[in-house]
């Protein structure tokens, strides 16, 4: 099946309606991921408190838009963080203004005054990604396990009351996988490592020299 090939999505789609929390794929060396329309119902699959902020999905360009100008980010910062966010696929920490604060249905993302974002946007996933334009999302793992890389960990992981989109006809199975990178940009668009993931991994034990490397990428 090609990559672009569309998923069966029912399932899903049928569990997101009525506010349930769901398990979609990311490209390989991506884990899965837990989403919902509202970030208790993705606490609440991995077990842990209710009101611990999760990652806002900023899948589309319009809720990527409505968010720029509560964004603390100079032109230049800014289109770094679409990049990393669409291209790098990676977890981002993005300053907000202080005296245009973000909507409220950003502050489960909110962190010490930064948006915690999610931007991948895998083709497989359009026709579902398209339905729900505002989810909160996380890895797709309970409190202590690691994230899952394969469909049927996760529906091992999460039961049955959890649906589970399989894309692992899709992806690498065989190969190691791990949850996004996390990176925190400043108003000028420098950036600091915050967590280990997939991204940086491939590039050795330096979180340094991945992070000279996306310098490079997102300036040319």
């Amino acid at each position: 099946m090609p990559a672009t090939a569309p998923l069966d999505t029912s399932a899903a789609a049928h569990a997101l309606t009525a506010g349930r929390a769901v398990v979609l794929p990311n490209p390989s060396p991506l884990t899965y991921v837990v989403t919902a329309t509202n970030p208790q119902a993705v606490n609440n699959a991995k077990g842990r408190p209710t009101g611990q902020e999760v990652a806002l999905w900023v899948h589309q360009d319009t809720t990527w838009t409505d968010l720029t100008t509560h964004l603390d980010l100079t032109p230049s910062a800014l289109h770094t963080a679409t990049t990393l966010l669409r291209d790098q696929m990676v977890t981002l920490l993005v300053p907000v203004r202080t005296d245009t604060p973000p909507p409220a249905w950003t502050t489960p993302a909110l962190r010490d005054g930064h948006l915690l974002l999610f931007g991948a946007r895998w083709q497989p996933l359009t026709p579902l990604l398209d339905r729900f334009p505002r989810l909160y999302v996380s890895s797709a793992n309970r409190t202590g396990q690691p994230p899952a890389a394969t469909a049927p960990q996760a529906t091992a992981m999460f039961g049955p009351d959890t649906p589970v989109t399989d894309a692992d006809t899709l992806r690498h199975t065989g190969t190691p996988h791990a949850a996004t990178t996390m990176l925190r940009i400043t108003p000028d668009g420098d950036l600091a490592h915050i967590r280990s993931g997939a991204q940086d991994q491939a590039h050795g034990s330096d979180p340094n020299r991945y992070l000279e490397r996306l310098r490079k990428t997102t300036d040319s």
